[in-house]
């Protein structure tokens, strides 16, 4: 069986979308960084519990309970957060290009991460994740016991490539210091670039304006005074060349 099948779905206003489909390679991956963030909070929750009942020796009673809550609510609340409130993407998942998302393509609610989370019990028997990674091999979308019950998917992020921009041949890369650019910044920069002759008159001044001036005081050795969009395509010549 292929782990990174390709899935079709037909949306409602009858445009297909190709969701890849996650494997179980993938998935274990992911799932252990997580089991390191968690185990992290978790040694870090113990040692601050540890130093309150040191201090008060009475209090052992109230930091182990504390200790018990702590647990579940890391153990059980930590992916239906992320998976809320950050795209369905927990830290590990982001890490590795993973996504969920319910069968239909649409983002997580509350209620089917909580389901597909709970269920977790159920996929980890017996120990071993031996459940879970079993349904993942034998289903045809790659889901554990916890994604049939809720109707989740896990998938890979498409990896979006910025436009292809054809800087002017008279354009040198010059030698600035580009360390501080993001990645993101760069494909802002391209799309501007690549779609500038499309935006009116006033819109393409503006946003020129306004990446140049955001941008201008991350870049070491660039001169103030040079045109928006020339510094711009200096600046993408620059980065590429280090790249």
């Amino acid at each position: 069986m292929v782990f990174e099948d390709r899935l079709t779905i037909d949306t409602p206003e009858g445009v297909p979308l190709e969701l890849t489909l996650a494997g179980l390679g993938s998935r274990f991956a992911s799932a252990l960084l997580d089991y390191l963030f968690q185990a992290i909070i978790l040694v870090a929750l113990l040692v601050v519990l540890g130093y309150g009942a040191g201090i008060d020796p009475g209090a052992s009673g109230v930091a182990a309970a504390l200790w018990a809550v702590g647990f579940f609510v890391i153990f059980w609340g930590y992916d239906v957060a992320f998976e809320v409130l950050n795209s369905g993407r927990t830290p590990g998942k982001a890490l590795n290009g993973l996504r969920v998302v319910r069968e239909s393509g649409a983002p997580v609610t509350f209620g089917t991460s909580a389901v597909r989370n709970v269920i977790r019990i159920i996929d980890i028997l017996p120990g071993t994740y031996l459940v879970g990674m079993v349904s993942i091999v034998v289903t045809g979308r790659n889901q554990r016991v916890g994604d049939l019950a809720a109707g989740t998917l896990v998938i890979r992020e498409p990896r979006r490539l910025p436009p292809e921009v054809q800087v002017s041949p008279s354009v040198q890369a010059p030698a600035w210091d580009t360390s501080a650019i993001e990645p993101q910044e760069l494909d802002a920069i391209a799309a501007f670039l690549a779609r500038r002759g499309d935006l009116a008159a006033g819109a393409r001044i503006q946003i020129a304006a306004e990446l140049a001036g955001r941008l201008r005081p991350k870049v070491g050795g660039a001169i103030a005074r040079e045109g928006d969009e020339m510094f711009l395509e200096r600046l993408l010549a620059a980065k590429r060349g280090r790249l």
